[in-house]
């Protein structure tokens, strides 16, 4: 077995937990990366967001952005358009939570069950299945894995609307606490619930330190 560090694609939603991706549950994946030795790639898709929120008083804002713009704030930069992916690339890819995996890596925050996964996402998942390297994901970013793989074993904690259009979709549902993680082994799966908890950021950083971990072990 090689001794060059893993790298990890952790794929962003923009930049903001209401209309993005959830900083600090990106932040903590990207510091796990780190800490477990690892190196990362960050990607988003080139796409316009759903919407734009302000977040400090939840009401809609009357612009437009780009989620690979936004999300190129958090990876400081240092992001790629993720229609550009190589599973050859990576040796294993997650996906922070957030409103934004919800409402522009798919659509599940308004067709739940029946939604649709943004073209290029899906495509990368299926390109790391199809090279059997693993796929995780933190918060309601496990719900859009379940409408790729729908087979699988998968946690977004214990809200029972969201696990409910889980299993709609095929895949199973695990109740989880804080920091706890649920591991498919047969789909080198990995899922944690963060902020679909009432969570503190403590709490998001043990979760998304699990995950990592769990990830990495299986990308050896």
């Amino acid at each position: 077995m090689s001794d060059k560090p893993l790298t990890i694609g952790v794929i962003l939603s923009g930049c903001g937990v209401y209309d993005g991706a959830e900083i600090h549950e990106a932040v903590l994946t990207l510091l796990a990366i780190v800490r477990h030795g690892g190196s990362y790639q960050c990607y988003a898709p080139n796409i316009p967001q759903h919407h734009v929120i302000d977040h400090r008083t939840g009401q809609e804002m009357a612009e437009t952005r780009n989620v690979l713009t936004e999300s190129a704030r958090i990876a400081r930069g240092n992001i790629r358009d993720l229609a550009m992916f190589a599973a050859s690339d990576v040796d294993a890819l997650i996906l922070p939570g957030g409103f934004g995996a919800a409402k522009n890596l798919s659509n599940f925050a308004f067709s739940g069950a029946d939604c649709t996964v943004e073209i290029s996402l899906l495509r990368a998942v299926q390109a790391m299945v199809d090279a059997g390297k693993p796929v995780g994901a933190l918060c309601i970013a496990p719900a859009v894995l379940a409408r790729i793989l729908g087979d699988v074993d998968v946690t977004i904690g214990q809200d029972a609307g969201t696990a409910a259009a889980i299993e709609q979709m095929g895949a199973r549902h695990v109740p989880t606490s804080h920091g706890e993680i649920v591991i498919d082994q047969r789909r080198k799966v990995v899922t944690s619930p963060c902020y679909m908890l009432d969570a503190n950021i403590a709490q998001i950083a043990d979760g998304a330190d699990r995950a990592v971990a769990a990830l990495m072990q299986l990308a050896r």
